[in-house]
């Protein structure tokens, strides 16, 4: 397991967001007493990786792009009757159907969020996000002199992998150079929290601390799965989540055995607020 292999001192290549998300102190402590070696494989991460690599002085806050997904423009009237197919074709990236949706929802940018506030050892107040549907900017990071790095590239992510595997070295990934003239022009916005009720949530269990993420995670598979089985609409997502967080009793958790039972009765309170949607 990645908790195994943080013990043991290896260099792990992260890939996953459920380690730091369920049990990011647990993982963090674990990386910081054995030495070992955390490079991360999910292109904002490692965007922001990159750009940390003449070091942190100064380092104000990071902002973590997302293509937004499928419905970036689409008025939060029309979501409600959207079908599993439309929430899981992605513009810009080849995914599964779980994570297609959480990226639909932008959930999957809430628990990037999560993962970016362990990796960086930052307050989550130091963490922004800013929609990008074009994908070329990965990530960027803002420092208190005013500058900002950024790491662009076109969205293929065998250029994280070939990046997370020969670092500090860099090694031909395949992936052709960006050609910034023909992906003009390059635009950003800010997200709408009300549209995307996901990232709100995951900002929200991130400033609880505790169990809040782990429960948030839980609750959401439990609400994807529910969606893909046609059980409950797409703008129910965000409202089995946000009810199985108020109704969970918040605590922190010191090992992996409460992780565990949290993530079990996560699962339990979601799957009874997705009965009464059914």
């Amino acid at each position: 397991s990645a908790l195994a292999a943080a013990k043991a001192g290896k260099r792990i290549m992260l890939a996953n967001k459920e380690s730091l998300v369920l049990a990011g102190d647990i993982f963090m402590d674990a990386v910081k007493h054995s030495g070992a070696e955390l490079i991360p494989v999910d292109s904002e991460h490692s965007a922001i990786f990159q750009c940390l690599q003449g070091g942190r002085s100064g380092l104000s806050k990071i902002q973590l792009t997302a293509s937004g997904g499928p419905f970036l423009h689409t008025p939060l009237s029309e979501l409600q009757s959207i079908t599993p197919d439309e929430a899981c074709a992605h513009p810009n990236w080849s995914m599964g159907r779980k994570i297609s949706v959480d990226s639909a929802t932008m959930m999957n940018k809430g628990l990037e969020v999560i993962e970016a506030y362990y990796l960086f050892d930052l307050k989550p107040e130091q963490i922004d996000v800013v929609m990008h549907p074009q994908s070329i900017v990965h990530s960027s990071v803002y420092f208190n002199d005013g500058s900002t790095l950024s790491q662009l590239g076109n969205p293929d992510m065998r250029s994280v992998i070939s990046y997370a595997m020969a670092y500090p070295q860099r090694i031909s990934s395949g992936v052709a150079p960006l050609d910034l003239a023909s992906n003009s022009p390059l635009e950003f916005f800010t997200p709408d929290l009300e549209k995307f009720a996901c990232l709100k949530l995951a900002f929200e269990a991130l400033k609880q601390g505790g169990n809040a993420m782990g429960t948030i995670n839980a609750a959401n598979e439990i609400a994807v799965d529910a969606f893909l089985n046609q059980t409950i609409s797409f703008l129910a997502i965000p409202q089995v989540i946000e009810q199985t967080l108020a109704q969970i009793k918040h605590t922190t958790l010191n090992n992996l055995d409460a992780i565990i039972a949290n993530d079990q009765e996560a699962r339990g309170l979601a799957s009874q607020t997705v009965a009464k949607y059914a």
